[in-house]
């Protein structure tokens, strides 16, 4: 799914989520201190390898609350001294085998984050997520589709510590009024 850059925006915008466009007189002001920070390690706590427990909800955004866990394996891999990295996942649980990895990619322009997730169920790389951290929380977000449905996305990177730490994917129907979680993965070495 493609989407046009200023719909997105507007819809960032809507929940409080979009950078200033390069045409509103916003944009030419000074950016603030905090916006120059060089972000390209902000990924070094996941360096290495982890072992994973995941909870997924089976079927999102339908008023189901039937989850089901998973074990497994998480290896995060530096790339171009670290601007760039890459995620290896594997887990097994009763629902099957999940084979996953993730790429992101830091843009010093910007001072964000792309994040893009493949399986190998699907044999493609998705839609980024944009975003970044923060006081040791990181929040990526992205518009999709559900079942035929526009939903917004978001990742958050919490409770990082060098041994442990937690992502959580949440999908919202309202426009980010509310959230239901469905995938909270645990991390531990």
């Amino acid at each position: 799914m493609t989407i046009a850059p200023r719909l997105f925006r507007v819809a960032l915008a809507a929940i409080g989520l979009a950078a200033a466009s390069p045409a509103s007189p916003v944009a030419a002001q000074p950016a603030p201190a905090a916006a120059s920070h060089d972000g390209r390690h902000d990924f070094d706590f996941e360096l290495g390898d982890w072992k994973c427990h995941l909870s997924r909800r089976l079927h999102p955004l339908t008023g189901s609350n039937t989850w089901v866990e998973y074990d497994g394996t998480s290896v995060l891999r530096p790339l171009w001294k670290g601007a760039a990295n890459i995620g290896e996942l594997e887990l097994d649980g009763p629902a099957g085998h999940i084979e996953g990895m993730s790429l992101r990619i830091y843009n010093p322009q910007t001072h964000q984050w792309s994040v893009s997730y493949a399986s190998s169920a699907q044999g493609a790389l998705g839609l980024p997520m944009f975003g970044g951290f923060k006081n040791g929380r990181g929040e990526f977000y992205a518009q999709d589709t559900l079942n035929d449905r526009m939903i917004f996305v978001r990742f958050i990177f919490s409770g990082i510590t060098a041994h442990s730490f937690q992502l959580e994917q949440a999908f919202s129907d309202d426009g980010g009024k509310t959230w239901e979680a469905n995938w909270i993965a645990k991390f531990t070495r």
